[in-house]
């Protein structure tokens, strides 16, 4: 079962916590869950068994925690703000970071708004087109949300949006919430920005994931980045690929 904590706004935040050791806190992916996004693709148990302590929390609008339907309840800072709540509720002072598509994102803003926070930050699926307007900006996520919400869902012809659209229909999804949380999702973090994050990050994404892109050029533009690619998977592939999690592994290490 897991524990709760109560954002300033009302929000109750879910996580849970296993094994001991230097602690992992997992954020996971939009329309998904600390469950489906670490614990059924095998992370619960390789990092346990690698030595680590995690703490994966679920974020507002998905798995257990609550789920408001309006968009000023959500965006990457103040979901940034719930990591470091569930942080100070399991009393650590800091952590290594690991986040996945949208908990990259989180992870980022994470690391540019509390850095003391972060000893190391590994993010996944996210990568090139992270620094583009076309998949970050408003109306790139407007559009997103809009396929949310559509009645006909078979009108839906970007690829994209079919692949959240599949996300948002699973058993126990709100795709109210769901929709409010990508309209209200931060712009990218400028360059100027990045370029200045000084703690290790890493960066990985398959070879064949065209949501999030090469993972190098975004490595590239943080001062202490580094990329891994993983052959042969996808955005969707990629997370329960045991080179992503190895890769991971060694990096926190």
């Amino acid at each position: 079962m897991p524990e709760f904590v109560t954002a300033e706004d009302g929000i109750d935040l879910a996580y849970e916590r296993l094994g001991e050791g230097p602690a992992i806190m997992l954020v996971h992916g939009f329309g998904s869950s600390r469950v489906q996004n670490w614990k059924s693709t095998g992370w619960y148990g390789g990092l346990t068994e690698a030595g680590f302590s995690i703490v994966a929390m679920d974020c507002r609008g998905h798995g257990d925690s609550g789920k408001p339907h309006e968009e000023a309840f959500y965006g990457h800072d103040r979901m940034a703000q719930d990591v470091v709540l569930v942080m100070q509720a399991c009393g650590l002072p800091d952590a290594l970071i690991l986040g996945y598509s949208m908990g990259g994102f989180i992870g980022l803003r994470l690391l540019a708004s509390h850095p003391e926070r972060v000893r190391k930050l590994a993010i996944a699926g996210v990568g090139e087109t992270y620094l583009e307007d076309r998949i970050t900006s408003p109306a790139a996520r407007a559009a997103l949300a809009d396929a949310l919400l559509t009645p006909d869902k078979s009108a839906i012809t970007d690829p994209r949006a079919k692949m959240f659209r599949a996300f948002a229909d699973q058993p126990g999804m709100d795709r109210l919430a769901l929709a409010a949380c990508m309209r209200a999702m931060s712009p990218r973090l400028p360059r100027e920005i990045l370029s200045q994050l000084q703690r290790p990050v890493l960066v990985v994404s398959g070879s064949d994931d065209e949501t999030a892109g090469r993972p190098e050029p975004l490595a590239a533009s943080i001062a202490s980045g580094r990329a891994a690619v993983i052959a042969g998977r996808d955005h969707m592939s990629a997370v329960g690929d045991k080179r992503t999690r190895q890769a991971v592994i060694d990096f926190f290490r």
